[in-house]
């Protein structure tokens, strides 16, 4: 059975939806499906093959489609990003037109304008136009159980085309042998003191400009791992400003090293803010269940999308978008190890339960239908 994942996306990209596509395709192959993985063939400054750059084992193929990409040059805006969307999407349909594929899996909208049948996976609440696209979808995966309600009362999708599922996780690239002391020598990291660490991107949604402010109020050593070039260059006139001397910005690291980050670490944050619904409602991050894979402690906002998961007996919640309630939930594990390990422990073992092996068994079950 021959499964098509259709990915208008740069490959491979520093951001978390490339690896995302990577670790679904990997985890659709040792589920029994033969996996294609069709991209554009865009322009892109970072040279590794995706294989290598996400550490993920070659095991199914990659066709790259030639396309107009005017996104790279970022002088045409929206315009050029339709143009390289239409191109690449009238390539996939000539490509298509001549292969067999019994599944079409996508997290483009614009799939359904060119393809009757597909299966899409949705990471955020569409507009009415995409609404109306969604309809035309076979099957439908959601990462939130909010997303699903907002679909069914908002674009009149029944709840039976719909599944939920939540983002996951390697469990064994992050089964490390290496103690906490290993990692650090290994990466440079300070032995002595005690380690907050924030990994992902800094968009002030995320919450890492919270957690920026919470380091004023803590004597602990903060290490960011992540962030875009403008992201860090604003994060670093931040940290100037502060007079912060207990920051590290370590920036964009190959993902083989991030589980040697999260268990150098005493403390893994999550910080995501309320103020926006992408970050309240619909997220269902992935270095989430990464840190739960880590056996790291976790504190984590208390928000509905992060409640699906978390809870008081896996991490420890915080008010979001409080700087002072976040620096006291820090304290709070770090003064308490039985408590840090009791939360560490029981994270451990849910994460197993988000295995992108499970995951898309589960998927498989739901779209049955679908073949």
């Amino acid at each position: 059975m021959k499964l098509v994942y259709l990915a208008n996306v740069r490959l491979p990209t520093e951001k978390a939806h490339g690896l995302q596509i990577m670790e679904m395709c990997r985890a659709f192959n040792q589920n029994g499906l033969e996996v294609e993985l069709v991209v554009p063939w865009r322009l892109n400054y970072i040279k590794n093959d995706p294989f290598s750059y996400y550490g993920i084992e070659s095991t199914f193929k990659i066709k790259r489609l030639l396309c107009l990409d005017l996104v790279y040059l970022k002088l045409f805006g929206v315009v050029g990003f339709w143009v390289e969307s239409i191109t690449f999407m009238l390539a996939a349909r000539i490509y298509l037109w001549f292969r067999h594929c019994d599944i079409l899996y996508t997290r483009e909208a614009v799939v359904a304008v060119f393809f009757n049948k597909a299966v899409m996976e949705i990471h955020s609440l569409p507009n009415r136009l995409a609404g109306f696209i969604y309809r035309r979808a076979q099957k439908i995966i959601v990462l939130t159980s909010f997303l699903k309600d907002r679909l069914v009362k908002e674009a009149g999708l029944p709840e039976s085309k719909i599944l939920v599922a939540a983002d996951g996780v390697d469990i064994q690239k992050f089964n490390i042998k290496e103690t906490k002391e290993d990692c650090r020598k290994k990466l440079g990291l300070p032995l002595e003191k005690n380690i907050v660490l924030y990994a992902g991107h800094l968009y002030k949604w995320k919450g890492a400009d919270i957690l920026l402010e919470a380091i004023v109020r803590a004597t602990n050593y903060f290490v960011f791992v992540g962030g875009m070039k403008n992201d860090l260059i604003r994060f670093s006139l931040l940290i100037r400003q502060k007079q912060l001397n207990n920051v590290l910005l370590v920036g964009q690291r190959p993902h083989a090293e991030i589980p040697y980050y999260l268990k150098a670490a005493d403390v893994l944050v999550l910080p995501n803010s309320a103020t926006e619904k992408i970050s309240s409602h619909y997220t269902s991050p992935m270095k989430l269940f990464e840190y739960m894979a880590s056996g790291t402690p976790i504190v984590a906002s208390d928000l509905p999308s992060i409640r699906e998961v978390l809870n008081g007996q896996n991490a420890t919640l915080v008010r979001p978008d409080d700087p002072k309630d976040l620096a006291r939930g820090i304290e709070a594990v770090l003064k308490n190890k039985e408590w840090a390990d009791k939360i560490a422990k029981k994270a451990k073992i849910d994460s197993v339960g988000y295995d992108w092996s499970k995951r898309v068994k589960d998927i498989k079950i739901f779209f049955s239908t679908y073949i």
